[in-house]
């Protein structure tokens, strides 16, 4: 592994002869070269990939076995001075019974051979004529190749400092698959040998397992398949490879391919130990009674990163699963609101409306919640509150879309009250210090707070998870509501679901305005407009640009990563946007203020948790108020000296 914790894997297809083992492993050994030559330390291939999965009766023929271990020696002689694991499939006899195994080498030895545990004997599969089960076979010590190597199913493989298991095709097809026991005893990268033919519909399916396995035991999961070459006598097989990781596909080979092919990801498994951590019903239990053997792969600094960082962690980037994400989540805002409603008997709610997208989209919630509950929209009192930073295209687009959308719309203008209540306070009239802002939300909040009371109602918050992680709202002011709908979706996923509405849900007038507050500028409008009447407080001029904010949230808070790992990924993921100072500006800016911030979170409303990272000191985020930022912050110090 590297020094961010990624083990750098690949599963290799080669082009195999049926029972040419020479050839087998010559081409074998390419693909190690080349794999090697990319960075890898770990190479998985395809079941009986020495010998060809297809040999039928030749695989009781002594000669066949005799070539395998022959072909095995020049695999490792031709290997002995890569740094680049391996793992390949050939028979192995031990004790007067054939196993079908798979072997782990590295740097010209033999690490060590693991036997396949469940062998199928339906359908297609005979594999009982042929092989004995491994499973419950005890450690022992086999010659093979002229060297003395464990063998046994329990066997665990730290290669890189990742802990690897072996499994083999049907193994993962089993009710409690090896790997799932493995994983409880530390390892984290599953490899899979396999040969598995095609049929309609299976890869759907073998992909479905992979992917639900590696996330039932929070491990990396290659799977290697076994392709063109094997006998189609009666079968066909496709040289399906997948590396899967706790539940998503990193990547996957082309199936059907004639051509060999090399599919390389990298493995996060810092992630993975994190997730294991958080996580209290993962209890690993040791190694306890199994066999580990280790060895070093050295990590060059230049090498690819071979991983795909997605610039925006809490949008997806397909357009079928985002569209799905953001119906998802309206769904759990509305159905959460409506629970609220429905317990306090409410049949009014009241919404303050600033023309911005999170008052925008806690309507649209609203909205959805009223409609679940068969109330009429008329109970929802819309609030647009014109003040000293208002612009005539907030205000406007405020009052279209409560009308568009048929709640109540009200304006209760702010400017005079605050005017004498800075005159109370003794504030100069040029003074646009922050009691001048702050005063403006807490009056809005006031009077949201005080029309509900006088409707027998209750204050939906606008407030997103962005802000909740900057405290980027006023204490007591729009921070305080009744029922917080937006209290975990972050900013960057507030605009795809004002947009997705736009462009599925709403019509006429509703959609252009709902078009227009997505390509609003993010603003709080508490200081005065511009001479052309513009937007002139721009909340991503002051704090930072939020997609940057939700990168460091999602990453920090989600996967619990610190700040030289998150750069690496900054820069990764959003390339020649932001250059290294920007991205180190903003992430002390976003540690400082997510630390000092915390009092804000710890004295939050109630809201409906919709994704992996939420901040309700009631559930996922639990810290002290007075925490010291110094370690991360002395961190980014040191990253800007470098």
């Amino acid at each position: 592994m590297d020094r961010y914790g990624y083990l750098k894997t690949a599963a290799a297809i080669p082009s195999v002869r049926v029972a040419d083992c020479a050839y087998n492993g010559e081409r074998i050994a390419a693909l190690v070269a080349e794999a090697a030559g990319r960075g890898v330390e770990v190479v998985l291939f395809p079941e009986l990939s020495v010998t060809g999965y297809t040999c039928g009766d030749l695989f009781l023929q002594p000669a066949l076995l005799a070539a395998a271990e022959q072909a095995l020696a020049e695999l490792l002689r031709r290997t002995a001075e890569l740094n680049t694991a391996f793992v390949v499939g050939l028979p192995v006899a031990v004790d007067d019974m054939l196993y079908n195994c798979a072997v782990v080498a590295a740097a010209g030895e033999v690490l060590g051979v693991v036997p396949k545990c469940h062998i199928p004997d339906y359908a297609e599969f005979y594999e009982s004529r042929w092989f004995a089960s491994g499973q419950g076979r005890p450690t022992v010590e086999i010659e093979l190749c002229g060297q003395s190597v464990p063998f046994g199913p329990d066997l665990l493989f730290d290669i890189g400092g990742a802990r690897c298991a072996v499994e083999i095709c049907e193994d993962l097809w089993v009710p409690a698959p090896p790997s799932a026991e493995a994983a409880t005893a530390g390892a984290e990268v599953i490899l899979n040998l396999s040969a598995s033919p095609e049929t309609v519909g299976k890869s759907d399916y073998v992909r479905q397992l992979v992917v639900q396995q590696s996330a039932r035991t929070r491990a990396a999961y290659l799977y290697c398949s076994a392709g063109f070459g094997e006998s189609s006598t009666d079968l066909v097989f496709a040289g399906h490879a997948l590396v899967a990781e706790n539940g998503a596909v990193l990547a996957a080979s082309e199936r059907f391919s004639l051509g060999e092919q090399l599919v390389v990801a990298d493995v996060d498994c810092q992630l993975l130990r994190n997730d294991r951590c958080r996580t209290t019903t993962f209890r690993h239990s040791g190694a306890g009674g199994r066999t580990t053997v280790a060895v070093t792969m050295p990590v060059a600094d230049d090498r690819p990163f071979d991983r795909t960082v997605e610039a925006m962690p809490f949008v997806p980037a397909e357009d079928d699963r985002r569209h799905s994400r953001c119906e998802e989540i309206l769904n759990i805002q509305a159905t959460g609101l409506a629970r609220r409603l429905a317990h306090t008997r409410s049949t009014k709610a009241v919404v303050g409306i600033s023309g911005g997208l999170d008052s925008t989209l806690a309507l649209l919630v609203t909205v959805r919640a009223f409609d679940r509950l068969g109330l009429d929209r008329q109970g929802i009192v819309g609030i647009t509150m014109p003040g000293f930073g208002t612009t005539g295209r907030t205000y406007g687009n405020a009052l279209t879309l409560m009308r568009g959308l048929g709640v109540t719309a009200r304006e209760i203008p702010i400017r005079a009250a605050c005017e004498q209540h800075f005159r109370d306070i003794g504030l100069p009239e040029d003074d646009r210090s922050t009691t001048y802002e702050n005063a403006q939300a807490r009056e809005r909040t006031q009077i949201l707070m005080d029309v509900a009371n006088h409707e027998g109602a209750l204050v939906v918050g606008t407030g997103d998870l962005s802000e909740l992680a900057l405290g980027w709202a006023t204490y007591n002011g729009d921070q305080m509501s009744m029922y917080g709908v937006n209290a975990s979706v972050p900013k960057t996923l507030v605009r795809h679901i004002v947009e997705w509405y736009a462009a599925h849900c709403a019509e006429g007038s509703v959609r252009e305005v709902l078009c227009d507050v997505a390509a609003t500028p993010v603003s709080p409008e508490l200081l005065p407009a511009d001479a052309e009447g513009g937007i002139a407080q721009k909340t991503e001029e002051l704090v930072g640009p939020y997609e940057l904010h939700d990168f460091f949230l999602y990453r920090f808070v989600r996967q619990g990563f610190p700040p030289a790992k998150i750069l690496f990924l900054a820069e990764r993921a959003f390339g020649r946007r932001y250059d290294r100072a920007t991205i180190l500006r903003w992430m002390k800016t976003f540690f400082s203020r997510f630390f000092s911030q915390q009092f804000k979170r710890s004295a939050m409303p109630d809201g409906p948790k919709v994704g992996s990272v939420a901040l309700s000191p009631r559930g996922d985020w639990r810290m002290p108020s007075d925490a010291s930022a110094a370690v991360w912050l002395a961190e980014i110090d040191r990253l800007e000296k470098e």
